[in-house]
């Protein structure tokens, strides 16, 4: 019985060390951008999200340690961009360079927010009572 509980921890290990391995040897073929949003807002540190598509078809994402992130204006601060409330553009471009192998790449224009946050935040009682009548609504179509 110990004999093959020890063959069978041997088979395992040598198992999850082939894994590990493979993971290791999958490249990142590509690079996209996966944006939460239509536009920048300035004033505000905006977090670019880039994936990267290894080999084998599957995504996983890519942080500054991975990748070289490089923009028209404002800085970075790992894959946040903070954009100063002065920029007067429309646009700010954004470039992701794969570090591991430069020649992969990838360039993208993102609009900056027009509308200011002028609009007053909800309290919690609106947000409350608004749930509330539209419980009620939809009680009543039942």
């Amino acid at each position: 019985m110990r004999k093959i509980l020890a063959v069978l921890g041997f088979i395992l290990a040598a198992n999850a060390v082939f894994a590990q391995k493979n993971v290791a040897l999958q490249k990142v073929d590509s690079i996209y951008f996966h944006l939460y949003t239509d536009s920048l807002k300035k004033g505000f540190y905006n977090y670019i999200n880039v994936d990267g598509k290894l080999s084998n078809g599957t995504w996983t994402p890519l942080d500054s340690t991975q990748i070289f992130l490089i923009s028209d204006a404002g800085f970075f601060k790992g894959n946040d961009l903070f954009i100063d409330s002065s920029y007067k553009e429309e646009t700010v471009r954004v470039k992701a360079v794969l570090k591991s192998n430069p020649s992969v790449h990838k360039e993208v224009i993102i609009h900056i927010r027009k509308r200011g946050f002028t609009e007053p935040l909800k309290t919690n009682d609106e947000i409350l009572n608004e749930m509330r009548q539209k419980s009620a609504k939809s009680k009543k179509k039942s």
